[in-house]
């Protein structure tokens, strides 16, 4: 009467538990988008409880010299425009417009400021890293002996250079990469 089923195999009941986690995961992302304050706020949480981890541990000092670099790394690329002004080679080729450049002349047409790594992203990968970075204070694998005061001052000479640099961009390519510090016309306004 009933037509037998096919035995699902291992493997695929597997991958449908994995695809059901994943969408249960985009889902909760997706829930989270609108409330960029407390979702900052939870990672700087972390943030704290890892470096409190690691404080009180007195070790795992590579481990929180490496997120420092990599969560530098997400803030400039956070801070840089998704298309470079200073790259001749793309402004060159695109003879259509069809790159976004920044203007650099009072001349040219305005284009909005977009960003290499979009804020949600740049969250996202900040705390996926420290939750990482706070597994891996969990395991004397990682627990390298250091002297942790020359990484200190070398992630401050890293941080201070780099900066420096981006800020000279910002300056000479004349965009900034926040919206609290840009002019505000009213409706009304005819200027």
């Amino acid at each position: 009467m009933d037509a037998a089923e096919p035995e699902q195999t291992p493997f695929a009941a597997v991958t449908a538990h994995t695809s059901k986690l994943q969408r249960h995961y985009q889902a909760l992302l997706d829930q989270s988008t609108p409330f960029v304050t407390y979702r900052w706020v939870g990672t700087s949480v972390g943030l704290l409880v890892f470096f409190a981890r690691v404080f009180l541990a007195q070790g795992w000092y590579i481990v929180a010299y490496a997120l420092g670099i990599y969560l530098l790394n997400l803030f400039l690329a956070f801070l840089t425009p998704k298309f470079d002004p200073s790259n001749e080679a793309i402004d060159n080729e695109m003879e259509d417009g069809a790159v976004g450049t920044l203007p650099t002349k009072r001349d040219e047409e305005f284009r909005p400021f977009i960003r290499r790594l979009p804020e949600f992203k740049f969250w996202h990968s900040a705390t996926r890293a420290i939750g990482i970075a706070f597994l891996c204070s969990w395991f004397e694998i990682f627990n390298v002996p250091v002297f942790w005061p020359v990484l200190v001052m070398y992630w401050f000479m890293l941080f201070v250079l780099t900066m420096r640099r981006q800020i000279q961009h910002m300056i000479k390519y004349r965009y900034v990469p926040f919206s609290f510090g840009k002019t505000r016309y009213s409706r009304g306004s005819t200027e």
